[in-house]
């Protein structure tokens, strides 16, 4: 009777049950996660593995600087030694969902002069005719810096200065130029980002492994400071990027469903100052809002729900007109230590509060 109704005249709705039945066999050919879930996107990069990723907008381009996985055989343990990264690539579209560019290498440990190990999370910023890359390594003395390198070109190859910028300690550096031009960097991570081991403004290395283990008092805090205008120098030393519950009160350290772990980001929409990171142990990407970079910034929701793997990491940038986050996952391995990244829309309510994405559709 339907093929009758479709040679009858019934053309549209011969064409809707076509539609929906070639949606119903992508849907059914999607990549599916090992709960049998579809994933709400796909990797920008199928035969490498990319993790972190910080997106931004260069010269009307999408430029992606992310962190390189590689599979060292090292074991999964709660400091990251599995997370041998040793270079840096850029990636780069010019629109989301377009064809992806996988750029030469831009930066690598050997070229680092104050660098041994561990080339994680970077960021990148643009002024007057200069590329930055911010990036963290360990030092010969296995304590976390903070690096800059130097290019003409947004995808490098960069040129790392001798010294690890003074004053910036941790990891998971990211930068924020406000609307006057002012820069901000950000920075911070515990357990094997080593903050806890910064409590005191020092490094003491038997600080621990974890954090402060006070978890009725507040929370580490990330930590922001001014740009120099050379891009290269702190201008006023670390302080806390505080996060505040509904009450105003810091978040303590045993709220790990809101305290802060890792991979700050802070971008600026209407008016208010969006500061997201990852809660690490509980895998959310989570954002608070504040009336300035510096903070306070009071915890609103999340922006990610767990995604397929241990680590959530992600950045926030703008392109024609809409908004979009890029993120990562497991997607591709199965692995913690080996993600993909990819990019979605992000969409923001009408009081400024963003829409909690689930990077997995049943």
């Amino acid at each position: 009777m339907a093929v009758l109704a479709g040679c009858s005249g019934n053309g549209p709705e011969q064409n809707e049950t076509a539609s929906n039945a070639v949606a119903s066999e992508n849907a059914a050919s999607e990549p599916r996660s090992p709960d049998g879930k579809r994933y709400l996107a796909q990797p920008l990069v199928k035969d490498l593995f990319f993790a972190d990723p910080s997106a931004h907008v260069f010269n009307g381009k999408i430029y992606v600087y992310p962190s390189h996985d590689v599979d060292a055989g090292i074991p999964d343990d709660d400091l990251g030694s599995q997370y041998a990264m040793h270079d840096y690539q850029v990636l780069s579209m010019d629109r989301p969902g377009g064809p992806v560019t996988v750029h030469p290498v831009a930066l690598d440990l050997k070229q680092i002069p104050w660098a041994s190990e561990k080339a994680w999370a970077p960021d990148a910023a643009y002024k007057n005719g200069t590329y930055y890359l911010y990036f963290p390594a360990k030092d010969k003395q296995g304590v976390f810096r903070v690096g800059v390198a130097t290019s003409s070109t947004p995808v490098g190859p960069f040129k790392a200065e001798p010294k690890p910028i003074e004053g910036a300690y941790s990891m998971d550096p990211a930068v924020f130029t406000d609307d006057d031009g002012q820069s901000y960097l950000y920075v911070g991570g515990i357990w094997g980002g080593q903050l806890q081991r910064w409590a005191t403004g020092k490094y003491d290395p038997n600080a621990g492994d974890t954090d402060l283990k006070k978890d009725d008092q507040p929370a580490l805090s990330g930590k922001v400071a001014r740009l120099s205008a050379d891009m290269k120098s702190l201008a006023e030393p670390l302080r806390d990027a505080t996060i505040l519950d509904e009450n105003g009160k810091p978040v303590l350290g045993g709220d790990h469903d809101r305290r802060f772990f890792e991979g700050s980001w802070t971008f600026k929409r209407g008016g208010k100052y969006y500061y997201m990171y990852s809660t690490g142990d509980t895998h959310f990407l989570a954002y608070a809002i504040g009336n300035s970079p510096y903070g306070p910034f009071k915890y609103t929701g999340r922006v990610l729900e767990p995604v397929q793997g241990w680590t959530s990491h992600g950045s926030v940038f703008e392109f024609d007109g809409k908004w979009y986050l890029a993120y990562h996952d497991s997607q591709l391995s199965n692995k913690n230590h080996l993600r993909s990244a990819k990019i979605t829309e992000l969409r923001f309510r009408p009081d400024g509060t963003i829409e909690t994405l689930n990077p997995l559709k049943d």
